[in-house]
């Protein structure tokens, strides 16, 4: 199986997509735990290759060599774990330096084709996945069998991002997520938004296990993978 074909809908992928701050993550784990599907953070991808430009001394707002950068550098993220050129970088890529570089290196057309190929390439290896980022179901897997895009308010957001980010305080996360929704849904390359086809979940105020319930129960009248590539 081809990469290709995991983006045709030969595999059972759930996209879950959103902002910052709107639960995915935490969804996205907890439903493949329950269905006992693998799991894919696309985002720490981009903040791999973010960390990478970093340690290298490359700017991440140069597009080139940053997207270079990206072609050659080995990556894997498996269950929590980010290891970025045999390096264990699952901490520096949630730090304040990789947040404040990712955005840019998100925005790099050159490092969203070639991270885009490895995350089909996943799928297809995996025989799909529950796979979340803020282009999942309008890009990566435009006929995946499910696609979520989870929204909550800007106050919502901030306050659980807030509680995850000990070294920062509400009012600097809060500006970080603005700056950060503005980016991802300005950008050129493949901005965030929902699919068309896409359930939007608003999460605030939302018990996380209801969330995920809910998503649970539209993938029970989602169309099998079958379906969905006689429908595309």
């Amino acid at each position: 199986m081809t990469s290709h074909d995991a983006a045709a809908g030969n595999t059972t992928i759930i996209a879950i997509d959103g902002p910052a701050g709107s639960g995915k993550s935490t969804v996205a784990r907890a439903v493949a735990e329950r269905l006992g599907l693998p799991y894919l953070d696309t985002g720490a991808m981009y903040r791999g290759v973010a960390f990478a430009a970093l340690r290298r001394g490359v700017d991440p707002d140069d597009t080139e060599p940053v997207a270079r950068l990206a072609r050659g550098v080995e990556l894997s993220v498996e269950d929590g774990i980010v290891i970025v050129d045999g390096v264990d970088a699952s901490i520096e890529v949630r730090g304040t330096e990789v947040t404040q570089a990712v955005s840019a290196v998100a925005a790099n057309p050159g490092v969203r084709a070639e991270l885009v190929e490895r995350q089909r390439r996943w799928a297809a290896e995996r025989g799909g996945g529950v796979v979340e980022g803020r282009d999942i179901g309008s890009v990566v897997f435009p006929t995946a069998r499910l696609k979520v895009y989870l929204t909550a308010s800007h106050e919502a957001r901030s306050q659980r991002r807030s509680k995850d980010v000990s070294d920062l305080s509400y009012d600097s996360v809060a500006a970080d997520i603005a700056r950060r929704d503005q980016a991802d849904s300005t950008r050129t390359a493949d901005p965030m938004h929902a699919a068309a086809d896409a359930v939007v979940i608003d999460t605030t105020g939302v018990a996380i296990g209801d969330v995920v319930a809910a998503v649970l129960d539209q993938l029970r009248s989602a169309p099998t993978p079958d379906q969905t590539t006689k429908k595309a």
